[in-house]
């Protein structure tokens, strides 16, 4: 079946039958993957076997369903209408990188980015019990896959058999022997009061822009007096069911819209400018009430819920303004640290808003940290712990699976001493991040060569530690463990420069990867000194209660 999240399939019986697989899940703010045309098409399936009474399912699909934190109600329905479930994951996920266990290339046995699994539901009877699950992996090149589907069959391969259960019931192999200790920790979602997943504009290269500038010379073309035809075909824009071409021409000449132009945490490291305005962005896709927090001076903690695709968790990063949806490769969410007083979407710029702000905490877990650590214990030093156990690689390989499926939690020490140590390395993070920290003053980094500085053919040379952008320039100094680094789920050398393709660098932007390269370097060095101290952070926890 074809894979489409934004389906066009919603006959009456369709969608009739999608709410069997929607409503364990309907209290989630998103459930667009659910009616992807993919799973459509095996809840067709399914429920033709129900009326039958018995049969077979054999599909190749999109896997995204094994494991997806959303597809947990699908799941549970299947688990209850099948006997047994046979699943070859076929894994090829390019999206995520997805490598062998050695490291080694992983590829996809089709000529698509998304990873894809083999699955045979059968159903001989009606089941009071929950069905039988029996999985593989099989990784590697795309021909050794191939080689592996020729020589072997359903009686061949050597199945390992699952225990799905309650509440998630996934279809791959999980590790939760750690459960019960893990559930004493703070879920992330609990510490900070109000939250929010980032903005979507829906039309990025309209009111996205890496210079004010080009904002401004495409909204100059939007307010003309041209015909709206011309206009659309221009800019490239269409109207949708939430947002209509006329009228946001028709509003946005009557505001002053030189002053909704702001700066947009788009990528880690990467802040461009958004226009932000409530006419350009679809309706209730602005997050409007909780982005109003980043008009003033603020700090967010960025991160996910979850990433459910088997990719080290590395979804923790800051920001000082307002945050894209796709900021950190998933979905993102933003947890302001400070909250400002409410302003109204049209009085914007009429009012000034009051500089008056209170910490986004949770009182009852501040007061308690407070009458563990001592009254002076200021909420920036809460934020700065919180950011150094995300950085933790032992908290992030120990904890693996369960960053994989909902938000992080954090382990609160009692020790005032190990919380005060972890609490210097993440405010160092933090200044680091931010590009602020003084230790950055003098780059490890250095740019080298002559030309125009545009941004051709990016290649990492690992004998040098090179990065070339083309073919007469390149960064020096830069160690591959830097190149590769990861921030959720982008490499984060590669995508800054890959963004920037046949756009010459300023020396603002050369000065700017510099130091975002030895800000790299520093945080790779400060994760070793947080693992010497969040060793000992657990052995003496505040419980959750």
């Amino acid at each position: 079946p074809p894979y489409s999240v934004s389906s066009t399939n919603k006959s009456k019986f369709i969608e009739k039958e999608m709410a069997i697989y929607k409503e364990d899940v309907r209290d989630e703010r998103n459930i667009q993957p659910l009616s992807d045309d993919y799973v459509k098409f095996i809840r067709f399936a399914h429920w033709k076997i129900d009326k039958s009474g018995k049969g077979i399912i054999g599909m190749i699909t999109n896997n995204s369903y094994l494991s997806g934190l959303i597809h947990r109600g699908m799941r549970k329905k299947l688990l209850k209408s099948f006997d047994e479930i046979y699943i070859l994951n076929l894994h090829g996920n390019a999206r995520i990188g997805e490598k062998c266990s050695d490291g080694s290339k992983d590829e996809n046995v089709f000529d698509i980015m998304q990873g894809v699994s083999i699955v045979l539901f059968i159903k001989n009877k009606e089941r009071e019990t929950l069905g039988k699950v029996y999985y593989q992996d099989v990784y590697g090149l795309r021909k050794n896959k191939y080689d592996f589907l020729d020589s072997n069959d359903i009686k061949t391969i050597k199945w390992k058999e699952l225990k799905p259960s309650e509440p998630y019931y996934f279809f791959v192999e999980k590790d939760f022997s750690l459960q019960v200790h893990y559930d004493k920790f703070f879920p992330v979602s609990e510490i900070f009061n109000k939250f929010s997943s980032g903005v979507k504009t829906h039309r990025d290269h309209f009111v996205v822009g890496f210079m004010k500038e080009e904002i401004k010379q495409r909204i100059r073309t939007f307010t003309s007096d041209l015909p709206d035809d011309l206009v659309k075909q221009g800019l490239n824009l269409k109207d949708t069911r939430d947002w209509k071409i006329y009228n946001a021409r028709k509003n946005i000449k009557e505001i002053d819209w030189g002053k909704y132009i702001r700066p947009y945490s788009y990528r880690p490291f990467d802040v461009r400018y958004v226009c932000y305005s409530p006419n350009l962005i679809d309706k209730g896709c602005d997050r409007w009430d909780l982005m109003q927090n980043f008009f003033k001076e603020n700090l967010g903690l960025v991160t996910i819920r979850s990433e459910s695709k088997q990719i080290d968790f590395s979804h923790a990063f800051l920001s000082s303004f307002v945050v894209d949806i796709h900021y950190s490769g998933g979905q993102t969410y933003l947890f302001p640290f400070y909250l400002y007083p409410s302003i109204d979407k049209q009085d914007m710029f009429k009012y000034q808003q009051s500089s008056k702000r209170k910490p986004n905490l949770n009182p009852k877990l501040a007061n308690n940290l407070a009458e563990t650590h001592g009254k002076n214990l200021t909420p920036e030093k809460i934020f700065y712990y919180i950011y150094a156990v995300l950085y933790s690689n032992i908290y992030r390989t120990k904890y693996a699976e369960f960053l994989k499926i909902d938000f992080p939690r954090i382990p609160f020490t009692k020790n005032y001493n190990l919380f005060r140590e972890m609490g210097k390395f993440g405010e160092r993070l933090v200044n680091l991040h931010l590009l602020k920290s003084i230790e950055l003053e003098h780059p490890l980094c250095k740019f080298q060569g002559q030309g125009d500085s545009r941004v051709e053919k990016i290649k990492y040379d690992e004998k040098e530690k090179r990065i070339y952008f083309n073919e007469e320039q390149y960064f020096e100094e830069v160690p591959q463990e830097i190149w590769q680094y990861q921030i959720g789920g982008y490499q984060v050398c590669r995508k800054w420069l890959k963004d920037r393709k046949s756009r010459c660098l300023s020396l603002e932007d050369i000065k700017h990867y510099c130091k975002m390269v030895t800000a790299l370097q520093k945080t790779i060095e400060i994760q070793k000194e947080i693992d010497n101290i969040y060793k000992k952070v657990e052995k003496n926890i505040i419980e959750v209660k």
